[in-house]
């Protein structure tokens, strides 16, 4: 830093100090200057600075690191103006740079800063004053301590400062304010929108457009529209949409105008001023993309209103928006599928945009732009909701694919709409056989499976409208869908779990699938749902029963009643009651236990051996692997049932010698035995043992499918009932005779003062241990007490066509209910009477029928 010494003419007083001209060349020095005591050095320096400052941001760092702001933050206050003026300056300038706003911030200048935009400061102030507090309302702190400390109003008012510099930099504070929903309340409260409107009448188009973009963001509250319209601002805003000039401006003034357009009172009086032609000439006219999004935006808006749409509608706005999905800007696509979407509520419209849109809208799901997928396909969720010739429209335009590809988006809402689009298809017949062709089931997988609950709903909601079709459910079962939508059980959102319990029960309604849901847990989760009252809904009982009714040994098991219309099939069992809580075993599992003193699982399989395929023949070989039954005493059995279907009266003959092949076999195989102090003991022929080791090397049990063995003595049960009860004439007289054909087969008629003496238990323990095995096909039981003879007479009802429930009760009590019309009613002749409801007898008196209700009836199931 260099000094010069000016000479003065007259020599000064001694007391006086000569004035120095200062000159520097090193920011430093100029830096120690800001803490001059003397006004002029201050002016000076801040001047200095403020050049040095504007050079570049280098230099505001430089500035920045000397420590200049600490000094220049006290000169804003200082008492000279020119000082003031000077310093202000400097931090409208140096503001700009990110690290200097954030001391700024820490020092809290903003209360300093707005205090300089009182009306007796210089405009120079004004101007520099802004300009920092629009840097700095670009940070929410500042933005906020800006809104405390009252910076709202002062900058309000210098809207109307004749400065256009002022006017600049305080409109751009305030589109920065406004941008939280605190200012934006507080601009209306302090009236913002009459000098908002005069800014747009600047000459400058940087003013116009920030005054615009403020106008566009509190115009987002109803009640500034509303003060937006008493001021008309709306005549403002289309005077600068006739106004080609203002061609930079239209952008901005059709977002304010599409705000205004959600108003109901809005649209009529846009249409008695003619604004609404205006606007959408826009749409054909412009072909600016930002223009063209922004009109599509605004009528979107105005559609949310079902008399705004009709108004719409009148003016054909479906054939604009339909010319910008062929747009070549992704935004225009997207805007115009927002309104197309908006404007479906309107039935008129949804027809006009079928037959031209759908085919550009399905174009539109093989966009690249997620943005414009997204907003194709809500709009065609929309267009085909309640709509099926819209759904035809898509299926023509071959939309089905693409619709399928959207369920692997990567937008969840693309993903959600996707599969109701696909559902509204599924309505028809043809469509649906058609999407499924497509493999739709695999492709909801991943839906099932998203964390999005919109998705969830929709997905579960899918696989319900296309699990009615028998492939479709199994195509879901082997894709290891059924996982996820037992998953969507659990949800905590009522709609998902709704759609969940809606698509489990339509998937329950084949046996394969309804074991493999009660595998996955679905029947314990519906359980617990049910027993919620919050979380009951319309599906789950629905559900829960469509699983039982599909299962119906876990159905009797838990229970402990099966009707008329649950038809006992093959491969039924009843293993007793399943405490709550206890894992529920299949047959299979239940075979391999060892052998155990818990009640015999008594299980159904009368498949006619002629249809039993090989693998049958020696998965029962597997199944009784320990038992005295030989391997080849079985094969003989199959080969001489198949021989059996030729003459009824040879059938018998050879049943009964087979019967008692068989249970000689019993008896022989077994070797050593020794039951209740009786010794039997027989020696397996070596024929019997040489074919057992033949079967063994043709089939390798690990390879087949695990099978009960056919239960031969059932099936002739079965053949001998179907002769001679079937061809009785009423319903009642079979029932009677099916009961005393049960209770023959089971030990017949017992006492009831000696019912303790009909040792059934003792007969079914021989039987299990004869088997070595838990499980006992029903044929073998020949002592049956209450439950053996109803379950019995329920099977065989059930196949000669006799209805008939199965009811559990308690000690080994279980009986059959049937309802029956009286063949000779009482009092007026020829009057039908309507069925009642009985208990039948299958112990004391078989055939006895029992009125449910009555005092025999109860104690039949009691005592």
């Amino acid at each position: 830093m260099g000094k010069k010494v000016k000479k003065e003419v007259e020599s000064p007083p001694k007391d006086v100090f000569d004035p120095l001209l200062i000159e520097s060349k090193t920011a430093a020095t100029v830096v120690l200057m800001l803490s001059s005591p003397e006004e002029e050095v201050l002016a000076k320096a801040c001047d200095a600075i403020y050049k040095f400052a504007s050079k570049g941001d280098e230099n505001k760092v430089t500035l920045l690191g000397l420590g200049a702001v600490e000094p220049l933050y006290k000169l804003i206050s200082h008492e000279d103006p020119i000082v003031r003026r000077n310093a202000v300056m400097v931090f409208g300038i140096m503001a700009s740079n990110h690290d200097v706003r954030k001391l700024l911030r820490e020092m809290d200048v903003t209360n300093s800063l707005i205090s300089r935009l009182a009306p007796e400061e210089d405009v120079v102030i004004h101007e520099f004053a802004t300009l920092c507090l629009a840097h700095m309302a670009a940070e929410y702190t500042s933005k906020l301590q800006m809104f405390e400390q009252g910076g709202l109003e002062p900058l309000i008012r210098l809207l109307g400062s004749p400065d256009p510099d002022v006017n600049k930099n305080s409109v751009e504070c305030i589109y920065l304010l406004v941008q939280d929903f605190q200012s934006r309340a507080a601009v209306r409260e302090l009236n913002v929108i009459p000098p908002l409107l005069e800014l747009l009448k600047s000459e400058y188009p940087v003013i116009q457009l920030l005054a615009l973009k403020t106008l566009e963001v509190i115009s987002n509250d109803r009640e500034t529209r509303v003060i937006l319209t008493e001021h008309q601002g709306l005549d403002y805003l289309l005077k600068i949409l006739e106004t080609k000039e203002f061609s930079d401006l239209h952008v901005e003034a059709l977002a304010v105008v599409g705000n205004c357009l959600e108003d109901v009172d809005t649209m009529p009086w846009i249409q008695r001023t003619g604004g609404l032609k205006k606007l959408l000439s826009f749409i054909g006219v412009s072909t600016v993309p930002d223009v063209q999004k922004n009109a599509a935006k605004a009528i979107a808006k105005a559609a949310y209103d079902s008399e705004n749409r009709k108004i719409l509608n009148e003016h054909e706005v479906e054939k604009c928006l339909i010319n910008l999905l062929g747009n070549d800007n992704d935004g225009v696509k997207a805007a115009a599928s927002q309104a197309i979407s908006a404007m479906c509520e309107n039935l008129a419209s949804k027809r006009a945009f079928g037959p031209q849109g759908i085919p550009q809208l399905v174009q539109l799901l093989s966009s690249d732009n997620e943005e414009v997928k997204e907003a194709a396909v809500i709009a065609l969720a929309n267009l085909t909701a309640a709509s099926p010739s819209n759904a035809s429209a898509i299926a023509e335009a071959e939309g089905i694919e693409p619709l399928i590809n959207t369920l692997s988006a990567e937008r969840d809402g693309a993903i959600a709409n996707a599969a109701t689009v696909l559902t509204n298809m599924a309505m028809q017949e043809p469509f649906r056989l058609n999407i499924l062709s497509h493999r739709i089931m695999s492709a909801l997988v991943g839906p099932l499976r998203s964390t999005n609950s919109q998705v969830q709903s929709k997905a579960a909601f899918t696989v319900a409208a296309f699990g009615c079709d028998a492939d479709a459910r199994t195509e879901l079962r082997n894709a290891s869908g059924l996982g996820p939508l037992v998953e969507l059980l659990h949800s905590k959102n009522e709609e998902v779990r709704r759609n969940a319990c809606w698509a489990v029960m339509v998937c329950a309604s084949d046996e394969l699938t309804a074991v493999e849901l009660c595998r996955l847990g679905a029947l314990e989760i519906l359980e617990e749902i049910n027993l919620s009252t919050g979380h009951k809904n319309n599906f789950s009982e629905g559900a829960l029963e469509k699983l039982l009714d599909n299962n119906l040994s876990q159905k009797y098991s838990q229970m402990g009643y099966l009707s008329s219309s649950n038809i006992i099939t093959d491969g039924f069992y009843d293993c007793g009651q399943v405490q709550p809580g206890v894992k529920f075993l299949s047959l299979e599992e239940l075979s391999k236990q060892e052998l155990t003193d818990r009640r015999a699982i008594i299980f159904i399989n009368a498949k006619p051996q002629s249809i039993v395929p090989v693998v049958e023949e020696k998965a029962q070989d597997a199944f009784y692997e320990h038992t005295n039954l030989s391997s080849s005493i079985l094969r003989r059995g199959s080969r001489e049932k198949a021989s059996l279907m030729a003459s009824p009266v040879e059938e018998k003959q050879e049943l009964s010698g087979r019967r008692s092949s068989l249970n000689k076999g019993s008896t022989r195989e077994n070797g050593l035995r020794k039951w209740k102090g009786k010794k039997e003991e027989e020696k397996v022929k070596e024929d019997d043992v040489q074919s057992t080791f033949e079967v063994q090397d043709e089939v390798n049990l690990e390879n087949s499918h695990w099978l009960p063995p056919p239960d031969f003595i059932l099936l002739d049960y079965i053949n001998d009932a179907s002769k001679t009860i079937l061809p009785l004439t009423t319903t009642w007289k079979q029932v009677v005779a099916l009961a005393q054909f049960v209770a023959n087969k089971m030990g017949g008629p017992i006492e009831r003062d000696r019912l303790y003496d009909f040792s059934w238990e003792l007969h079914i323990s021989e039987i299990e241990f004869e088997l070595k095995c838990n499980t006992v096909p029903i044929g073998k039981v020949k002592k049956g007490t209450f439950y053996h003879r109803a379950l019995l007479f329920k099977v065989i009802a059930d196949r000669i066509g006799i209805g008939c429930s199965l009811v559990r009760g308690e000690y080994n009590r279980a009986w059959n209910e049937v309802k029956l019309v009286d063949d000779s009613p009482q009092g007026i002749a020829g009057l039908l009477l309507p069925p009642q409801e009985y208990i039948v007898d299958l112990m004391f008196e078989p055939g006895y029928l029992m009125k449910q209700g009555s005092a025999e009836a109860d104690h039949y199931k009691c005592i």
